[in-house]
């Protein structure tokens, strides 16, 4: 995590803005990666070198959109099992069941609401290719919550002043809020499923 931190800390501006469209594309592939802070030290980087931190913004959205939009694509073609072998990191059967259970209940403001979960988000695009979601329907929701998020850390991190330690701080408090909001998002959802589910078997 330092080591990425550091080389992304070295790059010049112009660099920097191509640097972070491949982070965040890269995030849809490899979930771990971590992606809310590098960006955050790229936008804080780019806002205080003479770059753009709305440059910096859009970068990493696109970035983030086309990557997303590339394992729709995926999973639309080649199905949830082959994206199990094929991309052992987003393995979660779990997360998945989540997924199905709430885009099954709330439809495209499933997609739009786990985009904001741990877990679950990288799940999103490839499953939606899988149950072969509308690609339109799909994309917007994923760009929509993209947008949302990175939005909200690229502004974050332009309204930080020179306090690196102060804006992590802030980026890890957001996290959490987003994830205890998504959880509760989830368990929300899954109860209702599972009560309308029950109601229609005894009746």
């Amino acid at each position: 995590m330092q080591s990425l931190l550091a080389w992304f800390a070295g790059l010049p501006v112009a660099v920097l803005y191509p640097a972070l469209a491949l982070l965040a594309a890269l995030e849809n592939v490899f979930p771990p990666l971590p992606t809310d802070t590098v960006v955050a030290l790229g936008t804080w980087l780019a806002a205080r070198g003479h770059g753009s931190a709305l440059l910096a913004f859009l970068c990493t959205w696109a970035g983030n959109v086309a990557g997303a939009t590339g394992m729709y694509a995926v999973g639309r073609r080649h199905g949830a099992g082959w994206i199990h072998r094929r991309f052992p990191a987003l393995s979660n059967a779990r997360g998945e069941e989540r997924l199905k259970a709430l885009y099954a209940r709330y439809g495209i403001p499933a997609l739009v609401a786990s985009r904001f979960i741990p877990g679950v988000r990288a799940l999103v695009p490839p499953f939606a290719g899988a149950l072969r979601v509308p690609a339109f329907s799909a994309i917007a929701a994923m760009a929509f919550a993209s947008g949302v998020w990175y939005g909200f850390i690229s502004y974050l991190a332009y309204r930080a002043g020179t306090d690196w330690d102060a804006l992590t701080r802030r980026i890890a408090q957001s996290s959490r809020v987003s994830a205890i909001a998504g959880a509760v998002i989830v368990a929300l959802g899954l109860a209702a499923w599972l009560v309308r589910r029950r109601t229609r078997r005894a009746a």
